[in-house]
């Protein structure tokens, strides 16, 4: 089925921009959420070997693209810390994603009924 842009009412054509948009949208929290999933295995990846390391062990961070020596204990916090930011981060982005699918879902098919009766 082909759709003549030019014969549609101006509400109609909103709602195709407005569906592109959302389109968009949900690719980018897509990509967003696999992205801080990533960074939430790594986290996850180095709280373990620092809690298997023993408190005298030397451990380094990185900062900026340089290694930095640092306190193990001070270390695991701040990973543990940053793990729960990005727990919450994800969630709020699943969320974000469920809510933006169900008005992409309803948009198109007033679309589609729309379209099918023109």
């Amino acid at each position: 089925m082909t759709i003549n842009l030019d014969q549609l009412d101006e509400e109609t054509k909103k709602k195709l921009q407005n569906l592109t948009a959302l389109s968009q949208s949900l690719e980018f929290l897509t990509q967003q959420k696999l992205q801080i999933d990533s960074s939430i295995r790594e986290t996850e990846l180095a709280i373990e070997e620092l809690e298997k390391a023993s408190t005298e062990t030397t451990v380094y961070k990185n900062i900026g693209g340089i290694m930095v020596k640092s306190n193990r204990d001070k270390l695991l916090d701040e990973k543990k810390s940053l793990k729960i930011t990005l727990e919450m981060r994800s969630k709020t982005i699943a969320q974000k994603t469920e809510r933006t699918k169900n008005s992409f879902e309803t948009l198109q098919k007033s679309l589609q009924n729309e379209l099918s009766n023109t």
